[in-house]
């Protein structure tokens, strides 16, 4: 009996270009992302405050963290000032409600702006440099506003830091976690869908051949000056947005909290998920982030055996996450993003070993 050639389909085809790029490829994994915001939502009913302030902790590092692997991940520059760009959408959220009254929830996106401004003249040289030179300047980049940081008292408090008021609309306060919870999820849901968007449109798929191969590039007709500039333009944005909303969470924005070392985190978040992932940046957050609360439990769990552990946990937090960045680099240079991926194909073949 001869078989029809729906009956014979195996799998998921493509037969258009629009279906190539949508956002979800299957209708199972659309529902499971929205299943999975529905939970998140729900989670301020059914999560204690630890919970909670991980969960906001994860999202807006995830906001920043995006950023940067639009810069590193999909166009291929290296940045050693992350942080830095991420404290200045804390220290300018806080300062435009400050010194101006402007509601909260309308600072951090003009924060967003203004740390695209910024990233947008240090960008420049981008223009010109890549490689080693290109890891200098971004690095000098860190250095130079950190400096502006400690000095500049009508911006940022100086070394004694600034106040950064909580968020509010029409009277009603996020001031507390399962409120404030809400404010960085919309924010999250709404840069996850930008960035996926970015990537499917002319300028992501720039930033694709800009990383691949900058000569091919070029020959086809891409600018790669406007490219490599607009790319930090774009992750400084989203560095602004993830530092504004950490601000109005902590409450006070101190110039100590937007070190080199933060940078490295950022880098280890997008080298650990999976660069030129979007949910490979997620993935690479959440592990950064849960992987010093592990070591503090393992700590507490092993300190009747040794007790100087419990003086030593910043130690072993640091150390913990500069093996984990190393560790994937050996034997994980794909990141996370790739060990999904596996696992999804081994579900979809077994038992069949091709």
């Amino acid at each position: 009996m001869a078989l029809g050639a729906d009956s014979m389909r195996c799998g998921e085809f493509h037969t258009s270009y629009r279906t190539d790029i949508r956002i979800f490829p299957t209708a199972f994994s659309r529902n499971m992302a929205l299943l999975g915001l529905a939970l998140l939502a729900l989670g301020p009913l059914y999560l204690n405050a630890y919970w909670l302030s991980l969960l906001i902790q994860i999202g807006y590092f995830s906001i920043a963290a995006l950023g940067l692997n639009i810069l590193t991940g999909y166009s291929g520059q290296i940045s050693l000032g992350h942080a830095a760009f991420f404290g200045v959408g804390a220290f300018t959220s806080a300062w435009l409600n400050n010194s101006f009254g402007i509601p909260v929830l309308l600072c951090i996106p003009l924060a967003g702006l203004f740390t695209t401004l910024v990233g947008l003249i240090f960008g420049l040289p981008a223009g010109r440099l890549k490689g080693m030179y290109l890891v200098i300047a971004t690095l000098a980049a860190q250095y130079i506003i950190e400096d502006f940081f400690n000095r500049a008292d009508w911006f940022t408090g100086g070394t004694a830091g600034t106040m950064a008021g909580s968020v509010e609309l029409f009277g009603f306060a996020f001031d507390t976690d399962g409120r404030y919870f809400y404010v960085v999820l919309a924010f999250l849901v709404l840069t996850l869908l930008l960035v996926t968007n970015l990537m499917r449109s002319r300028d992501g798929r720039a930033f694709v051949a800009l990383r691949d191969h900058y000569l091919s590039a070029e020959i086809m007709g891409i600018n790669l000056n406007k490219y490599r500039i607009l790319a930090f333009g774009i992750s400084s944005f989203y560095a602004g947005i993830g530092g504004a909303l950490y601000a109005h969470y902590m409450g006070y924005v101190s110039v100590e909290a937007f070190g080199l070392l933060l940078s490295v985190q950022f880098i280890g978040m997008i080298i650990i998920g999976g660069l030129g992932s979007v949910m490979g940046t997620l993935l690479g957050v959440i592990f950064m982030v849960m992987l010093p609360q592990v070591v503090t439990w393992g700590a507490g769990a092993l300190k009747h055996l040794a007790p100087q552990l419990g003086s030593n946990v910043s130690y072993m937090q640091e150390i913990a996450v500069g093996m984990a960045i190393v560790l994937f680099l050996i034997f994980e240079p794909e990141g996370l993003i790739h060990r999904w991926k596996m696992t999804k194909a081994w579900w979809k073949l077994y038992p069949f070993s091709y």
